[in-house]
């Protein structure tokens, strides 16, 4: 008779779940790259999560880049922003994950820093909140505010005439 079958049975039943459930979650949890556009420029942002990234936005009013998530399932968040995007002295950064405080780590270099912390099944909304963000006091802000000084400055020198009485 063929027993060597009664050896290899076991093998493929307990096996099996193990490697479908293992090719199941490393394929949702892949490198992905959102490409945030602000004032004319890119922003390449490379992140891994174990969800459906929606959105991304810098709000300069609270100095932080918004992401808004869909079907989370708990997972650790690695996100990769440039220094030009988003800032802190000395790497104390703030995380939210659905407006809750959460732990992180991070690794910065010269142009980057990593961040890495968890995000739980269900979470919608992650807030990273800095000291810096761009754009804070945009260039064209800057060249207006220069051309209304010089403007005004002209204007009082010229003294035309309708301004006297």
């Amino acid at each position: 008779m063929h027993y060597w079958f009664l050896f290899i049975l076991p093998l493929l039943i307990f096996s099996t779940p193990a490697l479908a459930q293992t090719l199941e979650s490393d394929s949702f949890s892949t490198s992905s790259e959102y490409v945030l556009e602000i004032d004319e420029h890119e922003y390449s942002i490379s992140y891994t999560v174990n969800a459906n990234v929606i959105a991304m936005e810098i709000d300069p009013e609270s100095k932080s880049l918004l992401i808004g998530l869909d079907e989370t399932y708990d997972s650790q968040f690695f996100i990769g922003l440039e220094h030009d995007l988003i800032n802190a002295e000395n790497n104390e950064f703030i995380i939210l994950v659905d407006g809750e405080e959460v732990y992180y780590q991070i690794t910065s270099d010269s142009e980057r820093s990593t961040f890495e912390f968890f995000v739980p099944v269900g979470s919608e909304e992650v807030e990273i909140i800095g000291t810096h963000v761009i754009p804070e006091f945009s260039i064209g802000a800057i060249f207006g505010f220069i051309v209304m000084i010089s403007s005004v400055m002209i204007i009082a020198k010229m003294k035309p005439s309708f301004f006297t009485l």
